[in-house]
C-alpha cells in the first residue's frame, strides 16, 4: 500500500509540474544547437554530456521517449525528471551586395536574438500485472528551434526569423523477451513561427503529429543494439506572412524530417564501469516542408563515453559530426513560394536557418543519491565555429555553446549491480 501511496503523490506532483512546464516552455525564446533545426537528444540531462548518443542505451529515460522508445524497458520502477538547458548562439550575417527586390543593402551584423531555454521534463512508470513487462512514459520536450534578428540594421529591411517546436510525447515500451524490446512514441507538436520571408510577418502557431517506433536488443551480456524510425511532422502556419509587393497573406508550411537512428553500446570494459556508445542518424530533409528547399538529407555520427568513477559519480564526454545540410542547388523558390528577386534572394533567405557547423564537443557528469532517491546530471557543450558563403554575396558565421542540468527522482529503483558488488 505504501508503494501505491508514494506513486500516487509522485503522479500528482508530476502532473502539476508537467502542466507548469508546458506553460513555461511556450514562452521561451528559440535558440539552439541543432542538426539543421532538429535538436534530437543533444540537450537531455545525461545524453547531453555524451553529444546526444542514446539510441541503444540511453542514460536518461527522456532520451528513450524522444528517440528509441524501446529502451524505456531499461528503466524499472518510477522515474521523474525536471531539467532544461540554456543555449547561447552567436550568428553574424554579412551581405556584400544589394538585393533590390528585398530592399536589402550591404551590411554586416550579429543577430540580436538572445539565448534560449529548452525544457526536458517527464515521467516514466513500469507497469505490473500485464502479460508482458511494460513501461510507459510521458514528456514535454523542446524538439526544434532557431531564430535570428537583424532589425537593428536598417540595411537588412527588417530581416528576422523564428521557429520553435515543442512536443508533448506519450510513449510505451514492451519487453517481448529478456533481450528484445519494442516501443512507440506519439509526438503531439505545438509550433510557433515567424519569417523567414521578408514582408509583414506575424507570429503564428500550428499543431501536427509525428509517430516513432523503435527496437532494442541485448546482444550477449554487455552489448546493446538499437534502432528507431520517426515520421515527418508537417506544420501549416496559416496567414503567416504578406510578401513584399503583395497584399494577401500566405500560409507557410514547415516540417521536421523523417529520421532513422541506429546505435550500439558496450559496457564490458573496466569491470563494467566504462560505457562506450555510437549512433548514426539519418535526417531526410527532403521530406520536410520548407526545409526541403534549404537542406539536403543529412548524416550525423554521435560518439559518447561514460565512466563510473565511483558508485555515485559518472563522468561523460562526447563528440558529434554532422554533415553540412545546406543545399547548394537551391532554385528560385522555397517550397511553393516563389521568392521575388530570384536566386540571390533565395540564398539570402536560406542563410536564415544556416546551421552549417559540423563539429560538436560535450562533457558532463551525473551524481546519484544527492539525497536518497534523487540524482543530479549536468552537461555543457560547444558547436565549433563555422562559416558558409551563400551564392556570391551572403555569408554567415556561426557558433554556440550550451549548458544544462536535470534532477531525477527515482521510486522503487532496483540497486545498481556495481553498488552491490562494491568498488
Amino acid at each position: 500500500m505504501q508503494k501505491w501511496a508514494d506513486w500516487g503523490s509522485s503522479r500528482w506532483a508530476a502532473g502539476l509540474i508537467l502542466g507548469l512546464a508546458w506553460g513555461w516552455a511556450g514562452g521561451m525564446t528559440a535558440s539552439a544547437q541543432p542538426y539543421g533545426v532538429d535538436l534530437r537528444n543533444t540537450l537531455m540531462p545525461a545524453s547531453g554530456g555524451m553529444a546526444g548518443t542514446s539510441v541503444a542505451a540511453p542514460q536518461d529515460f527522456l532520451s528513450a521517449i524522444n528517440g528509441n522508445a524501446a529502451a524505456l524497458t531499461q528503466y524499472a520502477g518510477t522515474h521523474f525528471t525536471i531539467g532544461g538547458a540554456f543555449v547561447e548562439p552567436t550568428v553574424r550575417l554579412s551581405q556584400s551586395e544589394n538585393i533590390p527586390t528585398l530592399g536589402v543593402n550591404p551590411f554586416s551584423e550579429k543577430s540580436s536574438t538572445p539565448g534560449g531555454i529548452v525544457p526536458t521534463i517527464g515521467v516514466s512508470q513500469q507497469l505490473d500485472g500485464l502479460p508482458l513487462p511494460t513501461t510507459v512514459g510521458i514528456a514535454v520536450l523542446g524538439a526544434a528551434g532557431g531564430g535570428t534578428s537583424y532589425l537593428q540594421a536598417p540595411a537588412s529591411n527588417g530581416t528576422s526569423s523564428y521557429l520553435l517546436i515543442l512536443e508533448f510525447a506519450p510513449s510505451v515500451a514492451v519487453a517481448l523477451t529478456e533481450r528484445l524490446s519494442v516501443g512507440a512514441t506519439m509526438f503531439i507538436g505545438d509550433g510557433y513561427s515567424s519569417g523567414p520571408f521578408l514582408g509583414k510577418s506575424a507570429m503564428t502557431n500550428a499543431y501536427a503529429l509525428r509517430g516513432g517506433v523503435g527496437i532494442d536488443y541485448l546482444l550477449g551480456d554487455a552489448t546493446r543494439l538499437g534502432a528507431y524510425y520517426q515520421s515527418t511532422q508537417a506544420f501549416r502556419f496559416q496567414n503567416e506572412v504578406i510578401l513584399l509587393n503583395q497584399t494577401a497573406p500566405i500560409d507557410v508550411d514547415i516540417g521536421l524530417p523523417q529520421t532513422v537512428g541506429l546505435g550500439i553500446s558496450n559496457e564490458s570494459l573496466m569491470d563494467g564501469r566504462l560505457l562506450l556508445a555510437a549512433d548514426a542518424l539519418f535526417l531526410d530533409w527532403s521530406s520536410a516542408a520548407l526545409f526541403q528547399s534549404k537542406y539536403r538529407p543529412q548524416w550525423v555520427m554521435q560518439l559518447g563515453m561514460q565512466y563510473r568513477a565511483t558508485d555515485k559519480l559518472k563522468l561523460r564526454t562526447g563528440y558529434a559530426f554532422a554533415e553540412n545540410p545546406i543545399d547548394g542547388n537551391a532554385g528560385t523558390s522555397i517550397g511553393p513560394v516563389v521568392v521575388p528577386g530570384g536566386l540571390p534572394a533565395v540564398k539570402y533567405l536560406q542563410a536564415q536557418f544556416g546551421v552549417v557547423n559540423q563539429h560538436r564537443l560535450t562533457a558532463g557528469f551525473g551524481y546519484a543519491d544527492v539525497i536518497p532517491g534523487l540524482d543530479f546530471d549536468a552537461f555543457a557543450g560547444g558547436m565549433l565555429p563555422a562559416s558558409e558563403l551563400f551564392g556570391q554575396s551572403t555569408r554567415i558565421d556561426i557558433c554556440s555553446y550550451w549548458i544544462g542540468l536535470g534532477f531525477t527522482w527515482h521510486f522503487d529503483r532496483p540497486p545498481s549491480p556495481l553498488a552491490a558488488a562494491g568498488p
